[in-house]
């Protein structure tokens, strides 16, 4: 029966977020000769289970959700040190769009992702606008659940769960030391060690510190630590206790290269390659921007044909102001865990944790080079319009520049507990699971701006009482930049407020295995958020209306989630599953409550999942293909028909039945086909819509840098070359990422988009007693390519690089 095949070695792990926690004794053998290992830890090579997706002892061939496991072996094969690299292993994960180059901001499905450690909060996600950047320092593995995940894991965002798994204490020695260097005067040293301080009580303390330049001066600075103690109180029960830190500081690029605004619908649909200047008419109402014949031509001169639809690549440069402020953050956790067997059959597992990050940052977020736009009919009408000065065209110029300077400090409280019954009845083998979760989030928001010449304000009187005094940018391809400080050019504050989410939940989760191939999974939970915000005030000069302080005003939801999966299999080799799922989330992190109803409705979630999984070479291959189509609903959109001041009391400022779709079909294979081969292989097609307004068409429009088509494989061969005491490991792999809409209306640019790439990169390791030695050349056919689509623009990828590590194990 399958719960003695599974479980007689690896007792029912109810809390199976923490995957690779040895759960109970794997302490001296003078205290027990019992070793408890999680469902996560059977597979020598491909890892065939995971708890992250039900919480149960199910293997992943019986589980019925989309669920992707990279393990530790590809993430050192490939030596990538971040979770932006590491997503090209993950089929359906890729970068959001607009992201302003900030943190992480990933999305699975064209959704919002959700980031955790071993299942607990780990930092933005739902709208956040500041946000970490994860190192993969501390991780051994990383697990990614897509779907809606409300009843296990809590308030979470509707694409899925990126769960990092990380390392854990250790009763066997282990000392490690790492040295790497790297192009851009990249270099960092690390240092992991592990071992039993007495029989009961281990230690893992894993460091590292790193500095680069970076690519186009993008430059990292990061300083890191993780320290956790692992005590076994007893053959059945544990505890554990972690903290981390982690200090960085990332520049920030907001813009990467722009997208020069120029709109084709206002010459009659004809591309910027194909107009003339007699196209480039002026406002016949002499509303707009008059230019004289010489200056059209010279503005038609400018144009290629590539304007208004990709990014204008002028190399190595950016429009990185010497104002711009690195994002310096800093990040501490603290993090109990508990384990305890009643018996074999009953298992409780607890996590508290407590989390502090701040973050500041300068950023350019506005700098935009007009060339020609009919805008409601109004020709190049101010500020959208290309620069004269002084009788004197610059077409290249940037206007309506912004800066903004972010103070940001997040604090959270998070507390799960899972408890897991395993019994039988009849033939059929039974696991059920009762959580509950709390999570405690404070927010403290403030942004400064300041502006160029465009931004002017001005009281009821029509008095100008602020007025931009930055320079305009003059030609985008040599910058010229304001002198001094952020400080020195008259900042408003913009934002001030304190935001506070709170949010709890019970659930209850029965796993069926049936018999005849056939296995079940039901869970309902109970979920409630409630969402407090106090504005603070702001500067008078930049809204009257909201210089001064607001008393808190809260809103509450709550309902009922569900996971429904059957998965059957006809052989052992061979699954197939569905799985239909519904979540709860916070429409917003960072939103405002006031203007929203007392109780405004909070975002719901669903997903559905069509899955074949197949598994060959005895366990080290498995396959699946996903067929799905996932959701995020209660979206906010405004109401066409309403006026401030002029609408009857009766109409709705807003409406809230908007949402952002996804369809699409995965496919994920990973293999050690035999001592020599690794393969992974991962690859989707998914149209990810934003439909905001289900009553208007045109706001149904693609999700911003979302592809339609994203592939990747990696290839790791094992040769047994030069004598050599040990295999030469040789890896190749490549990424192809389809084309990225940066489609806005509101910008003249609805047709604008990110070209595709495809990158190719290799690796070389030689592994042997203490040492290993390995070499990446990344970018191996040195291609130009954007590798994220910004707000905008697209951020250029790194030309060809190479890093060398050197590793000291004793």
């Amino acid at each position: 029966m399958k719960h003695f095949r599974y479980s007689m070695l690896a007792i029912a792990c109810a809390s199976t977020y923490l995957p690779t926690i040895i759960y109970a004794a794997e302490t001296a053998e003078a205290n027990s000769n019992i070793e408890r290992i999680t469902v996560y830890g059977r597979q020598n090579q491909v890892v065939m289970n995971s708890g992250l997706a039900t919480k149960s002892d199910m293997s992943l061939m019986e589980t019925p959700a989309a669920v992707v496991i990279v393990d530790e072996e590809l993430i050192q094969a490939q030596g990538v040190s971040n979770l932006q690299d590491l997503v090209r292993n993950i089929s359906g994960v890729t970068q959001a769009g607009n992201n302003y180059g900030i943190g992480d901001n990933l999305v699975i499905r064209g959704l919002g992702a959700n980031y955790t450690y071993d299942g607990m909060y780990g930092g933005a996600g739902l709208g956040n606008t500041f946000n970490p950047t994860r190192s993969l320092t501390n991780v051994e593995s990383v697990e990614v659940l897509k779907g809606p995940a409300t009843g296990l894991y809590g308030m979470g965002s509707a694409g899925g769960v990126i769960n990092l798994i990380e390392k854990k204490p250790q009763f066997e020695s282990l000392n490690e030391f790492t040295a790497e260097v790297g192009q851009w005067d990249t270099y960092s040293f690390a240092v992991d060690s592990s071992g039993g301080i007495t029989d009961n009580l281990a230690y893992r303390v894993v460091a590292k510190s790193g500095r680069s330049d970076g690519y186009r001066e993008i430059g990292t600075d990061r300083d890191e630590i993780y320290t956790s103690l692992k005590y076994i109180v007893s053959d059945s029960q544990e505890l554990m206790l972690s903290a981390s830190y982690i200090k960085d500081a990332i520049a920030v690029d907001s813009i990467g290269h722009p997208i020069r605004i120029f709109n084709a619908g206002s010459v009659g649909g004809k591309g910027a390659g194909d107009v003339s200047w007699e196209d480039l008419i002026n406002d016949p109402n002499n509303a707009g921007l008059q230019l004289t014949d010489a200056q059209r031509q010279q503005l038609a001169d400018s144009l290629s044909s590539s304007d208004g639809q990709t990014p204008y690549a002028f190399g190595n440069a950016g429009i990185i102001s010497p104002m711009a402020k690195d994002n310096e953050g800093e990040e501490l956790r603290f993090k109990l865990t508990h384990n305890i067997y009643f018996n074999d059959n009953l298992f409780l597992n607890q996590q508290l944790q407590y989390r502090d990050y701040t973050s500041g940052f300068a950023r350019q977020t506005g700098a935009y080079n007009y060339v020609y736009w009919d805008r409601r009919d109004k020709i190049n009408e101010e500020p959208r319009a290309p620069l004269v000065e002084d009788g004197v065209l610059y077409p290249f110029a940037a206007r309506r520049q912004e800066y903004r300077k972010v103070a940001a400090e997040e604090t959270s409280w998070q507390y799960f507990a899972d408890l897991r019954y395993d019994f039988q009845i009849g033939n059929i083998d039974n696991e059920l699971l009762v959580n509950a979760n709390f999570e405690d989030r404070n927010i403290a928001f403030k942004q400064y701006s300041i502006y160029d010449a465009d931004k002017v304000i001005k009281n009821k009187a029509g008095e100008v009482i602020y007025q931009g005094a930055l320079p305009y940018i003059y030609d985008i391809r040599n910058p010229n930049w304001a002198e001094g400080s952020f400080e020195d050019h008259d900042p408003l504050m913009t934002s001030n407020y304190n935001k506070k989410v709170n949010a709890w939940g019970v659930g209850l989760q029965h796993v069926g295995y049936l018999g005849y191939g056939f296995t079940t999974r039901i869970g309902v939970a109970f979920n409630e958020i409630k969402q407090s915000y106090q504005h603070l005030g702001v500067d008078p000069r930049y809204s009257a209306s909201k210089a001064e302080p607001r008393a808190e005003a809260d809103t509450t939801d709550n309902g009922v989630t569900y996971n429904l999966g059957v998965t059957y299999m006809p052989t052992e080799d061979l699954s197939f599953f569905v799985n239909h799922s519904k979540g709860r989330t916070a429409y917003s992190i960072l939103g405002g409550i006031e203007g929203t109803g007392e109780d405004r409705a909070d975002s719901e979630s669903v997903s559905d999942d069509l899955g074949i999984r197949y598994k060959a070479f005895e366990d080290q291959m498995l396959a699946s293909l996903v067929f799905f189509k996932s959701a995020r609903t209660n979206l906010a959109y405004s109401n066409p028909d309403y006026e401030e001041g002029v609408s009857a009391p009766g109409v709705a400022k807003s409406f809230y039945n908007g949402k952002e779709e996804t369809t699409g079909v995965e496919l994920d294979l990973n293999a050690h086909i035999s001592e020599q081969w690794m393969v992974n292989v991962n690859g989707v097609y998914q149209d990810a819509r934003d439909k905001k307004d289900p009553n208007r068409s045109r706001y149904d429009t693609r999700q911003k840098g979302v592809p339609y088509v994203t592939a990747s494989a990696w290839v790791t061969y094992g040769a047994d070359w030069f004598s050599l005491e040990s295999p030469l490991n040789i890896s190749l792999g490549a990424k192809y990422v389809d084309d990225r809409s940066t489609n806005s209306d509101s910008f003249g640019i609805p047709d604008g988009y990110v070209p595709s790439y495809t990158v190719v990169d290799s690796a070389i390791s030689y592994d042997v007693e203490h040492w290993k030695v390995q070499l990446n050349v990344n970018n191996l056919f040195n291609e130009d390519y954007y590798s994220k689509a910004m707000f905008l623009g697209g951020m250029p990828g790194e030309e060809r690089n190479a890093k060398l590590s050197l590793t000291y194990r004793l």
